[in-house]
């Protein structure tokens, strides 16, 4: 079976976006704390294989710089890997292989997760990260946290999550103050008693 799992870049305050639509005013804020070893420690958490759960406007944004990056594991892994896009254009995909997903989304996720194949990695789509954990699809989430506050931005967390639980399965911390965490889904959070 395969797995859904999360990667997202956030503030100390859950802000998740990096982009500059919507007028945000911290486009690429993550970028003075990036480092090789980070990137050699976000590449082997992805793994060799796996393909990808994207949404529309993170593809449209990925699929205007991966293709030209240059050469390397995390630009050829990107660009081999199937992508799952979820848009009502999936006829002007053009950055493949692609395949898109209709606005039934959970249904067709619940089917390709239930047969073999590479893990689907989710990054960005802040709109689909909260509908996975809304539908306990998410298998795995990792939190690649950095020592700002933004104050502003799309975050991790929707108003309306439902109350999840997780297990801590990993953390790394690194010399620019990034940490990583990973977690494993444990199902819905208990009532206490």
């Amino acid at each position: 079976m395969r797995k859904i799992r999360i990667f997202e870049h956030i503030s100390l305050d859950g802000v998740i976006q990096s982009s500059g639509e919507d007028n945000f005013p911290y486009e690429n804020w993550t970028t003075p704390y990036r480092t090789p070893a980070g990137l050699a420690t976000l590449v082997e958490k992805y793994g060799e294989r796996y393909d990808l759960l994207l949404g529309r406007r993170t593809y449209d944004i990925w699929s205007g710089f991966w293709p030209k990056a240059p050469s390397g594991p995390m630009a050829d892994r990107l660009n081999a890997a199937t992508k799952y896009v979820v848009t009502h254009r999936p006829e002007s995909l053009e950055w493949g292989p692609v395949v898109g997903l209709g606005p039934d989304f959970v249904d067709s996720l619940r089917s390709l997760t239930a047969k073999d194949g590479a893990d689907l990695i989710l990054a960005g789509s802040s709109t689909l990260t909260s509908t996975l954990l809304e539908h306990g699809l998410a298998d795995e989430v990792n939190l690649l946290v950095y020592p700002v506050l933004l104050g502003t931005g799309k975050r991790f967390f929707a108003k309306g999550t439902p109350a999840r639980a997780f297990t801590l399965e990993g953390t790394q911390a690194f010399p620019t103050g990034i940490v990583v965490n990973t977690y494993k889904a444990a199902g819905p959070l208990p009532h206490p008693k």
